[in-house]
């Protein structure tokens, strides 16, 4: 997971087109999502997927999509090659897909009934969480205003 993470990292600071370097963000964001997951934080992992891989990034995606007119972004008719990789790649997801399924025991499982309240959500995360939330807040704060930066469009002629 920590190559994951760093890998991303390293396609986001070194992709030269912004799409791919916003992919790698999220794939870097997503590895420490993991990492929160093995340091038996759950609630920490969720928010990092939640907030950062299923807003910041995907809101920088958008803003760099619908502001940027790169290369691209150009009309191009996929190649017979390239269908028939796609075709192969799907058909492969989804048999991988169904033999995990099927290989699994999922009867032996026993449903545990929630007996959570909102009152000890609540204590939960103004209590043990809360510095880790005070830190994201300000991150997700910074990756906002990283993707505003992002969205401006800088006009011929605009001497700001």
């Amino acid at each position: 997971m920590a190559v994951v993470t760093v890998g991303g990292a390293i396609v986001s600071l070194e992709a030269k087109e912004l799409v791919y370097g916003a992919i790698g963000l999220a794939g870097s964001l997503f590895g420490v999502a993991t990492l929160f997951f093995l340091l038996n934080a759950p609630y920490v992992a969720v928010f990092q997927i939640a907030v950062y891989i299923g807003a910041v990034a995907v809101l920088i995606l958008f803003t760099v999509m619908l502001v940027r007119q790169e290369g691209w972004a150009g009309e191009a008719r996929p190649k017979s090659t390239t269908t028939v990789a796609g075709v192969i790649a799907a058909v492969a997801v989804i048999l991988a897909l169904t033999f995990a399924v099927l290989a699994t025991d999922l009867s032996r499982f026993t449903v545990i009934a929630n007996t959570a309240t909102y009152i000890d959500v609540g204590k939960l995360i103004s209590t043990g969480y809360a510095p880790v939330l005070e830190v994201l807040a300000l991150v997700l704060a910074a990756s906002i205003v990283g993707a505003l930066a992002l969205s401006r469009v800088d006009r011929e002629g605009d001497t700001r």
